[in-house]
């Protein structure tokens, strides 16, 4: 029976064993942003003030950075500004304290992550540019700016453009319309000095001709 007891005893152990290594308590060692993802790059989703306690859920192979909980928010914040208690002395979190702290070492994916802590957030809309890592994201995000800024520039190419068609349009409108004044006012000139011409070259008549004795055009 009491052999009984001790395996009982020991399997529930095990059972919990899972349980007590989900998490460990740390502490920030300065003012520092808690993130949607691992890395400076993604959102900031709170700040975690110096000093204080946060719950490390588990940390990256890879990379020193845990995935921690504060006052019930969670996120991402870089080993090298989190403290653990180990062997009654505090330090950084890093890959050789996982195991000795019992801190899982996980993965991170933005679909599963960010579907059960962040549905609410603004920047959850863009969460299938987000999966594909923050590069990808802040380069397609650059290259969505740039196409917009030079369709901005184009529009404004053109309305600039149609304006000065506009503006030439109307001048040469006033230029045609000055030269044909121009040339009907010189139609007009000329046709009024033709007339004097032939009004000179006109005889006088006789019948209002005085003639002076003497004079050979009064003998014809």
């Amino acid at each position: 029976m009491k052999n009984l007891f001790v395996k009982i005893a020991a399997a529930g152990m095990l059972m919990l064993a899972p349980a007590m290594a989900q998490a460990a308590e740390g502490y920030s060692t300065a003012n520092v942003n808690m993130r949607a993802g691992p890395s400076t790059r993604y959102p900031a989703v709170a700040v975690i003030p110096a000093g204080s306690s946060v719950e490390i859920r588990g940390c990256l192979s890879d990379v020193n950075w845990c995935d921690v909980e504060f006052y019930g928010g969670r996120g991402w914040v870089s080993g090298q500004y989190v403290q653990a208690l180990y062997q009654q002395r505090r330090v950084y979190v890093g890959p050789q304290y996982y195991r000795p702290l019992g801190i899982p070492m996980i993965r991170f994916s933005v679909d599963s992550y960010w579907d059960r802590y962040y549905r609410n957030r603004d920047f959850y809309r863009d969460r299938d540019r987000w999966s594909r890592g923050p590069d990808y994201y802040y380069r397609d995000r650059d290259n969505r700016d740039r196409d917009r800024d030079n369709r901005d520039r184009d529009r404004n190419w053109r309305e600039r453009d149609g304006g000065r068609d506009g503006r030439d349009r109307d001048r040469d409108w006033r230029d045609d319309n000055q030269r044909d004044d121009r040339q009907r006012d010189d139609r007009q000139r000329g046709e009024r000095q033709r007339d004097d011409r032939r009004g000179d070259d006109r005889r006088p008549d006789r019948g209002n001709f005085d003639c002076r004795p003497g004079d050979p055009s009064c003998d014809e």
